[in-house]
């Protein structure tokens, strides 16, 4: 089995499929715009009865409003329910996710400039915070984590979660990741209406301020329409990963590191830049033996088949660094001698994994960094999820009567350029400047 793509830096035509597959597109999103607009708005008008209705229609799940909220008891018992040895890896997770992310929180800042102005900011979090959770059987319980805890680190007093229970399924070990996150209220609502509900609130579940989360295509084109009545983290598309290997790798450790990204999703994407066309034919081999025996071979199948892409170079350490930052991938893995310095000209990436012993899956789990990334090359101007996204900065400017002598007049010269009379009236009033009469008459 071959790979959708395989390019040389040294074909002819190398630049024209380069851009070809920068553009490939991986995914056709269905238009659920007027879908949506229209479960928003019926939240909005209806509320909680909304969400029992569309729980029963989406969700096959019949619910009184009492039930929307999943009790304490109900996650006590779920966690009881949860092995150990899966308990204790989510608590050692967490603890690194914590601690990496504590050294995020940013500090306050005053400081008295050469005109006497006292400036500076703080920062604060905000009130509230939605995470959206995919539900029903779906166990991704490290996804909890990477999107509460930041929330948490950053000072977020209440933090509410919401996940689809079709069927009144539910992963016990999402209930638990929860409850070690610090979330303060869950409930069992999905799809659209379940941001909706965190963005406008209902009778039962009080609005927020900033909602993150993956979902499907109503919950991307929900979290875009609510976006100013709430910020959100970003709208994310199909996993991706870029590995930069020498041949000094084993072929097939680099192998199943492109599958470890294809196994996500049909539409993932799996890109190899080595300087070797044997060893590149070695993980293409071992892509193959390794689709053998995958759980989920069909999808990573399909995804290498149709979006996988091998890429030869003359010289990795010349040739491969402007292809990563015209990639921009949302996981970048070097696995090569030297990666701190290969990774020294990177600018482009959504997270980077340096050295042979660094694959990316241990940062989808417990190394500490969110693997809530940027996708589809908006690595360009993204970043990953961070405490920042919970925090808003408010700039602070103090002036004495020598500081606004010093700049004060500067600024009523460019307010009376700007033709904005109370600008320059409510300076000058405290500089004690004399009107002239026509202004004094008008």
């Amino acid at each position: 089995m071959v790979c959708a793509v395989h390019l040389s830096s040294t074909q002819k035509d190398f630049e024209q499929k380069f851009k070809s597959l920068l553009s490939m597109k991986r995914e056709q999103s269905a238009d659920v715009n007027q879908q949506v607009a229209a479960l928003i708005e019926d939240v909005r008008t209806r509320g909680d009865q909304a969400l029992i209705d569309l729980t029963q229609r989406f969700d096959a799940l019949t619910l009184d409003v009492d039930q929307l909220r999943i009790s304490q008891d109900e996650i006590n018992k779920a966690t009881a329910d949860c092995p150990q040895n899966v308990l204790a890896a989510l608590d050692v997770a967490a603890a690194r996710i914590q601690d990496f992310h504590a050294r995020q929180k940013p500090e306050d800042n005053r400081f008295e400039d050469g005109a006497g102005v006292s400036l500076g900011h703080k920062w604060s979090a905000v009130d509230a915070a939605g995470l959206y959770v995919p539900g029903g059987t779906a166990n991704y319980p490290s996804s909890v984590l990477m999107n509460a805890i930041p929330a948490k680190v950053a000072g977020v007093e209440r933090l509410v979660m919401t996940v689809p229970t079709p069927n009144g399924e539910i992963n016990p070990l999402v209930l638990a990741a929860a409850q070690r996150a610090g979330v303060d209220e869950i409930y069992r609502v999905g799809g659209a209406q379940a941001v909706a509900a965190m963005a406008y609130g209902t009778q039962t579940i009080a609005p927020v301020n900033v909602i993150v989360g993956p979902g499907n295509a109503y919950v991307a084109a929900a979290k875009k329409q609510v976006f100013g009545q709430v910020g959100i983290d970003m709208i994310a598309g199909p996993s991706e990963i870029l590995i930069v290997a020498d041949n000094q790798n084993n072929p097939d450790w680099i192998a199943i590191d492109l599958l470890s990204q294809a196994e996500h999703d049909a539409v993932a994407q799996s890109i190899l830049i080595c300087d070797d066309a044997v060893f590149a034919k070695a993980v293409a081999d071992a892509v193959d033996e390794h689709l053998k025996t995958l759980s989920r071979s069909d999808i990573a199948r399909k995804s290498w088949e149709n979006f996988g892409a091998i890429i030869i170079v003359e010289d990795i350490t010349r040739d491969a660094p402007d292809l990563v930052n015209k990639l921009a991938p949302e996981h970048l893995e070097l696995a090569m001698e030297a990666p701190e310095a290969f990774a020294n000209n990177i600018r482009h990436a959504g997270a980077i994994f340096l050295g042979r012993y660094t694959p990316e899956a241990i940062g989808d789990y417990i190394a500490g960094p969110n693997h809530v990334l940027p996708t589809a090359r908006a690595a360009r101007y993204a970043s990953g999820l961070s405490v920042l996204n919970f925090m808003k900065r408010t700039s602070l400017v103090a002036c004495t009567p020598e500081a606004l002598s010093e700049i004060g007049p500067m600024a009523v010269t460019l307010a009376e350029v700007e033709g904005l009379d109370a600008h320059l009236r409510s300076i000058s009033i405290r500089l004690n400047a004399t009107e002239p009469e026509t202004e004094r008459e008008a």
